[in-house]
């Protein structure tokens, strides 16, 4: 009888601890699209040459896509044009590269009227 009560007492343990995996890999599976947006964005950005991986993954995940619209635009940029990229408000852009030229992830440089924020490894190319 007491083997018995020990084969259910394993038997209880076993089932909890899969409940606890099941849960955990319900939760990577949460998690594995934004990872993958994330990593399409890197991508991309690492295909124009301007920037590096580490820059990228270094960057918060709100500014990575208006960096990554920079590099697209050729690693110079204004707010609008970064907008029309990412579909996002101009002034929401400017916020964000405002951000960007803070941390020192782009220079901010006036051409007459407009503001452009480029990509320093980009300036540097030139």
């Amino acid at each position: 009888m007491d083997d018995v009560k020990e084969l259910l007492e394993a038997l209880k343990e076993t089932n909890s601890r899969l409940d606890r995996i099941i849960k955990l890999l319900e939760d990577i599976r949460r998690g594995l699209p934004s990872s993958y947006r994330k990593m399409a964005e890197v991508e991309s950005a690492l295909s124009t040459g301007i920037l590096d991986a580490v820059t990228l993954l270094s960057v918060p995940d709100h500014l990575r896509k208006t960096l990554v619209a920079v590099a697209k635009l050729g690693g110079e940029a204004t707010s609008e044009e970064v907008s029309k990229t990412t579909g996002r408000a101009r002034a929401v852009e400017s916020a964000y590269l405002n951000q960007l030229a803070t941390l020192g992830y782009v220079v901010k440089e006036r051409k007459g009227r407009k503001v452009y924020f480029i990509i320093p490894q980009f300036k540097e190319e030139e």
